[in-house]
């Protein structure tokens, strides 16, 4: 029987049906709540409208909100139902969270976050890379450094190369958890297109020439004064104008 128990509620569901439905409850939820179209202290739809407007089962639904829960968007209790959490509790390093942080970002303010970050993770993979470089990781290092001089001229191949040339120091770096945070936060980035304005290839050129140098002679406190500056001033020559700083 017709019910029209779904009015009070926000319409959550907002694109086109896949296969993987788990996947894009959890993502519509997310972006809902990042968005604040679901304000924190507020409570998610009952089971039977979000069945109703994601198309889905109840268990489909449930799996969903163990998810949020597990992402620490939503906490669980019995008598009130999924109560939307304040961001303080949300997993910024969560890829479903970070990326709808950075979709719904007008003031670009999480992408500023997100390159200070970058800088200061990737400062400490450059040193530590030079502290302990071997000869192999400075051939495959040497390798993707010419990788990237010889695609100055191709801006999509030179951006290619520099994502080789970061792997590759990464590769030389003991510090795993910060060579995996990185990736989450580069991957993200990548994704937004505000990320993607054209740089001066031959400024970023110079500043990985800088990175490698001092890598190459083996000279932490230089490898990481390179590294952090560099990907400071690659975020400053890519950021657009944004109504805040």
């Amino acid at each position: 029987m017709p019910t029209d128990a779904a009015a009070p509620y926000p319409t959550i569901a907002a694109r086109a049906r896949t296969p993987r439905l788990g996947v894009t409850v959890v993502t519509d939820l997310v972006s809902a709540i990042v968005r604040g179209d679901l304000a924190p202290g507020s409570s998610l739809p009952p089971e039977a409208v979000l069945c109703e407007q994601f198309g889905v089962s109840r268990t489909v639904i449930r799996e969903s909100v163990k998810r949020l829960e597990e992402k620490g968007l939503v906490t669980v209790a019995q008598g009130r139902g999924t109560q939307v959490l304040p961001a303080a509790s949300w997993n910024l390093v969560d890829a479903t969270v970070l990326s709808a942080l950075v979709a719904n970002d007008a003031t670009l303010g999480i992408l500023d976050d997100l390159s200070t970050v970058r800088a200061s993770l990737e400062g400490v993979i450059a040193r530590d890379a030079a502290a302990h470089r071997s000869e192999a990781d400075l051939e495959r290092l040497r390798t993707a450094m010419q990788l990237m001089r010889d695609t100055i001229e191709d801006e999509p191949a030179f951006n290619a190369a520099d994502v080789v040339f970061h792997q590759a120091v990464g590769e030389m770096s003991a510090n795993r958890l910060a060579v995996n945070i990185v990736g989450i936060l580069f991957d993200q980035a990548r994704e937004s297109d505000r990320f993607h304005l054209h740089s001066r290839l031959e400024t970023t050129l110079e500043e990985h020439e800088r990175v490698f140098a001092a890598i190459e002679t083996g000279d932490p406190d230089e490898a990481e004064a390179a590294m952090r500056s560099h990907i400071a001033d690659a975020w400053e020559r890519r950021r657009p104008p944004s109504p805040k700083r």
